[in-house]
């Protein structure tokens, strides 16, 4: 990960994103992130990139 971006929000709003896929929504799940759970869904995304790079097509 090259860099990490905090942006505000209003309304009680906590959205987590990676490239602007969205993993994790307050809003949409009416609930706040379990303890390790955002680590766990960025940690997941971050896996995925990395396991692309190293893919090779013939």
């Amino acid at each position: 990960m090259d860099e990490l971006v905090l942006i505000p929000s209003t309304g009680s709003v906590l959205e987590i994103s990676v490239n602007d896929e969205l993993l994790f929504s307050k809003k949409a799940l009416k609930r706040y992130p379990e303890k390790g759970e955002v680590e766990e869904l960025v940690g997941e995304r971050l896996v995925e990139k990395e396991d692309k790079k190293t893919v090779s097509l013939f």
